[in-house]
């Protein structure tokens, strides 16, 4: 294919995405990050670098987005909760889902880097990949309009969509099913912090603390996001283990008392 640094196979990529857009600067924005744009304008013209990079469509993309899958939600799981749509929308739109998504429509080779995001390998990274997945949604809303982003989304996270039901992103959510169980309880939310950083900035490690008022411990991700979410299932299993052992010392203590 050609060298998306500079001339992206936009041709393919079209057919990638299954749709042909009317005014292709858009879709050449959606792909464009930040780091190739300030290498094209004038050093501090952040103005100029605005209009080339795909920033703006990224955040009307998580709009679009989110108010697609709010929909498919709702008409899928009619009697839904809005904690469990909540949960299930939250997962369907998260970073992970869509780098995974990006990944599935190689749109990481169509991206169009500066040399330093390049050389960090900014094409395997999955904030970017999740970045640029928000922006060509935003392309196709305002090139084709909702249906067209409708049509898009629901091709491209069709195995998710369709997988998605109330159990599983509820135990998927491990931050807020720590919250809730905190909560119900009547015990302090929990509180996460970051406690060290390790690795180049391609590969990063992030280490974070979770603390609750009988305890803490700790988890590990490529984000701080995961490390968190690691952290909180972490969490929730000890408090099972603590749970399963009050258990089996009441009932030894009862079987004691019988004898």
């Amino acid at each position: 294919m050609k060298n998306p640094e500079t001339n992206p196979d936009l041709d393919l990529l079209e057919t990638v995405l299954s749709y042909d857009f009317r005014d292709r600067s858009l879709l050449e924005r959606a792909i464009t990050h930040r780091s190739w744009a300030h290498e094209k304008v004038a050093p501090g013209d952040e103005l100029q670098a605005r209009k080339l990079h795909n920033e703006s469509l990224e955040f009307l993309g998580d709009s679009v987005l989110g108010l697609v899958v709010a929909n498919y939600l709702c008409n899928s799981y009619p009697a839904g909760t809005e904690g469990e749509l909540s949960r299930m929308k939250h997962r369907l739109v998260s970073a992970p889902t869509l780098a995974e998504a990006s990944q599935g429509l190689k749109l990481g080779e169509f991206l169009r880097f500066g040399r330093g995001e390049e050389k960090s390998g900014g094409r395997q990274k999955n904030a970017l990949l999740a970045d640029v997945f928000e922006a060509i949604t935003g392309a196709i809303f305002l090139d084709g309009g909702l249906e067209a982003a409708t049509q898009f989304i629901c091709r491209a996270l069709r195995t998710e969509l369709e997988a998605a039901d109330p159990l599983s992103a509820a135990k998927a959510d491990y931050k807020t099913m720590l919250q809730e169980k905190l909560q119900a309880e009547r015990r302090p939310a929990p509180r996460y912090t970051v406690i060290e950083t390790l690795g180049p900035p391609h590969q990063r490690i992030f280490h974070v603390e979770v603390s609750w008022d009988h305890g803490s411990i700790r988890g590990s991700g490529h984000s701080i996001k995961a490390a968190e979410a690691a952290a909180a299932r972490a969490a929730l299993e000890v408090m099972a283990d603590l749970v399963e052992q009050v258990i089996e010392a009441v009932a030894e203590a009862e079987l004691d008392h019988g004898r």
